[in-house]
């Protein structure tokens, strides 16, 4: 996602930055792809931008904020800081309060769709840095700003994974379970009779090839919907049982060898 980003923003004329140390060959040959130029350490990062977008797994979120809040303050710099990951709003405003404290300005962001360069993309912002990171809409991104503070952009994605991604999860364990119990057949004739499952069954299909890979993504992802629910005084089980089941597909469980779907090859570098 942040490669595609990056790209769509280096097409429209940006000068895109990128701090990849300790990162791996893969992300650099898709930051080198996207025209992205790669700088030695945060500091410099933030003292060469006007703008700094967050986009990765949304269990580091919180701890990059703080590097970058590091060299902030070390440097001074004047820097529009937008957390775009899939976290809740706790987390945001948890990141928000890092930012500014700090003397950055702040965006709460939410990604909805695949990467930009290839796909259909929408990014929601909300809180006081929301009408400024809309600005990138001249570069190509579609940002749409909803009214409200920090943690509604972050509120809309979680609901929207928590449909996508919660009920990827729920149709592994069922087809896993069927192909196990050997009525897989039966149950597919059974759910293509019609009717609203039939509908269902083809959206778990179409998805779930292309979900293995992304699975080690989505456990912290599934972890923030947890919290997300609970903070709002709703049980967050369901969320922490579809983070067990990518747990299951990144360690290579019975899920990953038994998914009756053939998967996309995995990337995590």
């Amino acid at each position: 996602m942040g490669s595609g980003v990056g790209a769509v923003l280096h097409q429209h004329g940006l000068r895109v930055l990128t701090c990849l140390a300790g990162r791996g060959a893969g992300s650099r040959e898709r930051a080198a792809a996207a025209g992205f130029e790669d700088v030695p350490d945060l500091e410099i990062l933030v003292n060469e931008c006007d703008v700094v977008l967050s986009i990765l797994p949304p269990a580091a979120a919180g701890a990059i904020a703080d590097q970058v809040a590091a060299a902030i303050r070390a440097t001074g710099a004047d820097v529009l800081y937008a957390d775009c990951n899939a976290v809740a709003p706790s987390t945001a405003i948890a990141i928000s309060r890092t930012m500014l404290d700090a003397g950055a300005r702040f965006a709460d962001a939410g990604i909805i769709g695949g990467p930009p360069d290839r796909s259909v993309n929408r990014t929601y912002a909300s809180g006081p840095g929301a009408r400024e990171l809309e600005g990138l809409r001249e570069f190509g991104l579609d940002i749409r700003v909803l009214e409200g503070g920090v943690g509604k952009a972050s509120g809309i994605k979680m609901c929207y994974a928590a449909m996508t991604k919660g009920l990827q999860a729920l149709g592994a364990e069922i087809l896993v379970a069927a192909r196990l119990l050997d009525v897989e057949d039966d149950l597919r004739a059974e759910q293509e009779r019609g009717g609203d499952l039939t509908s269902v069954r083809h959206f778990v299909e179409r998805a779930l090839p292309s979900m293995p890979p992304k699975a080690y993504r989505w456990i912290g992802e599934m972890e923030e919907i947890a919290r997300c629910f609970e903070d709002l005084g709703m049980p967050g089980r369901l969320m922490q049982g579809a983070a067990d089941v990518y747990t299951n597909f990144r360690d290579g469980g019975v899920l990953a060898t038994e998914l009756p779907i053939k998967a996309t090859p995995a990337r995590r570098s």
